[in-house]
């Protein structure tokens, strides 16, 4: 019983939510360590912000942006 894996619909629903929150979580740490790696300081606010994001097409856009920016907060103009 301990391999047993679920497999409604609502239980792959989850598998795939939790999935892409994964991605989401991996993708901001990936922009936050590019500011951090360029010297542009984080202020807290900003640093929540990128955290708590879970749209992916949002996150590549400031993974994008993360690469030339001069401070955080340009990521969101």
């Amino acid at each position: 019983m301990k391999n047993y894996r679920f497999k409604s619909e609502f239980a792959e629903m989850l598998r795939e939510e939790g999935r892409a929150e994964g991605r989401a979580e991996g993708e901001a740490k990936v922009v936050l360590r590019i500011l951090e790696r360029r010297g542009i300081p984080v202020m807290d606010s900003v640093r929540e912000r990128i955290l708590r994001c879970t749209d992916l097409a949002l996150l590549e856009t400031w993974f994008d942006r993360s690469l030339e920016v001069t401070t955080a907060e340009e990521l969101f103009d």
